[in-house]
């Protein structure tokens, strides 16, 4: 019996690492802690070695780092992933508008000096939704400490925007208390539900965590909140005018570029997404059968795709790739 033993191990071994799942690592614990920033407390995950090359990963509206609880863990064996909520986001301090300018230029000055406090020299970006101007706007500032963009429906073109941004356009154009006040039906949880469920085909709306709606209409329905969030929404429209200063930096810094976005999503076109290769020719585009949050529903696909992507571009300091 021993002998037959021995004899099989060999072809269980090979069916072992046939078999074996693309994400083999050993996943870091996740690590929720949090920092002062210019006197705000900003929440944030980590995960990974810190002499791993460093993921920085941003969410978008109106959630928060919880959206990437998934894909922490897929990427943790191999880099060091932080993902921070914004001011007036997740588990980060909401500061007073009296005090705070809730703006994306501030928003990303903010998020940038994290990353100097945190110890982020040189990291790659996984922009989604909000935070694609955001990241945008640090690499206009710091492009030498961008390694890699991953643009999850993070949008930098006008292609990009569907007719959903008309109503932000206006805003921006005509700051009238009736057009901020258009954009308070933005922030129900019935358009929440839309965000989340919408474009995603009716044999995987089962795979979306009822959890992480209902915590972002928890913490939309904060004191102040809804009009912190209504000023950002008004402020979008300061995005679309950088946009060509957003090309300009891909066109002239060519970063290793991998757009992954939901097809099907409402906000963010994919003709966004194929807009890349315009400014990085090299830009890698793939489209997944899903809506806006596409890691509720796509989370091992993206991380297999952003695994494969940065082992090409990003190498450890002590690790081989």
């Amino acid at each position: 019996m021993l002998g037959l033993l021995c004899r099989a191990a060999p072809a269980v071994v090979a069916l072992s690492l046939v078999f074996a799942p693309a994400l083999a690592g050993q996943p870091h614990p996740t690590s929720y802690r949090t920092m002062a920033v210019d006197g705000v407390k900003i929440f944030y995950r980590e995960a990974g070695d810190p002499n791993a090359p460093a993921v920085l990963l941003l969410h978008g509206l109106p959630s928060s780092s919880h959206m990437f609880r998934d894909l922490v863990p897929l990427l943790s064996d191999r880099y060091h992933v932080v993902a921070p909520d914004f001011p007036g986001f997740g588990f980060s301090d909401a500061p007073d508008r009296a005090r705070f300018e809730y703006s994306f230029e501030n928003l990303s000055k903010v998020v940038s000096r994290f990353t100097e406090l945190v110890g982020l020299n040189r990291y790659a970006m996984y922009v989604f939704d909000y935070g694609a101007p955001i990241g945008f706007r640090m690499a206009l500032v710091h492009p030498e400490r961008i390694t890699a963009i991953i643009s999850q429906n993070g949008n930098a073109y006008e292609e990009g925007l569907s007719s959903n941004f008309d109503r932000m356009k206006k805003a921006w154009a005509e700051p009238t208390e009736a057009n901020r006040a258009a954009l308070r039906a933005s922030l129900t949880p019935a358009a929440n539900q839309r965000r989340y469920f919408g474009g995603v085909p009716e044999v995987d709306r089962s795979r979306i965590a009822p959890e992480s709606f209902t915590l972002d209409d928890a913490l939309l329905l904060r004191p102040g909140n809804d009009e912190i969030q209504l000023d950002l929404l008004v402020n979008y429209g300061s995005n679309f005018e950088l946009y060509p200063a957003f090309q300009e930096y891909l066109r002239t810094h060519r970063p290793p570029l991998l757009a992954i976005w939901g097809k099907n999503d409402a906000s963010f076109l994919p003709a966004g997404a194929l807009a890349f290769r315009r400014d990085v020719k090299d830009a890698e585009v793939r489209l997944l059968d899903t809506g806006h949050f596409a890691l509720e529903t796509h989370s091992r696909e993206i991380a297999e795709a952003m695994r494969g992507f940065l082992a090409k571009h990003l190498r450890r300091k002590s690790f081989s790739p």
